[in-house]
C-alpha cells in the first residue's frame, strides 16, 4: 500500500520527455478523486543540485537514512517533481520520517505561496 513519506522506484522522465531508468522518488501525497494519482518528486545522488532552503538532503548518519532504503546520501529535489498514476510506481524502497516529509511539504508550500 502506498503511503506518503515512502520512497519508491519510478521511470522519472527526462526533461526533453524521453523515459529514464528506474530512479528513486518520494510520494509526497495522493492527489484528491477517484483516481490513483500521487504527486512525487525525484531524489538524486548529485548532491550539487540541493538548492538550500528548497532541497532536502539525507544522508549517511541521519535517523531514518538506513529506513529510506537508499544506498547513498541523495537530495530530495523538491523543484523535479510530477504526478503519476500509482500502477506505473515500480515498488516502495523505503520511507522517510515524518518530520522530513512535513519539511519537504513546507518548502514546496513556502516556495508556491511567495508573492
Amino acid at each position: 500500500m502506498k503511503s506518503p513519506g515512502q520512497i519508491v522506484l519510478f521511470k522519472f522522465p527526462q526533461t526533453n520527455l524521453q523515459q529514464g531508468k528506474p530512479r528513486p522518488a518520494l510520494l509526497l501525497g495522493k492527489l484528491p478523486g477517484q483516481y490513483d494519482d500521487w504527486l512525487i518528486c525525484m531524489l538524486s545522488t548529485q548532491l550539487r543540485h540541493y538548492n538550500q532552503s528548497f532541497d532536502e538532503i539525507i544522508q549517511i548518519g541521519d535517523s531514518d537514512f538506513s529506513s529510506s532504503g537508499l544506498k547513498e546520501p541523495s537530495v530530495i529535489r523538491v523543484g523535479r517533481l510530477a504526478v503519476v498514476d500509482g500502477s506505473v510506481l515500480l515498488g516502495a524502497i523505503g520511507e522517510i520520517d515524518f518530520d522530513r516529509l512535513q519539511r519537504v511539504k513546507a518548502n514546496l508550500a513556502d516556495w508556491l505561496t511567495q508573492a
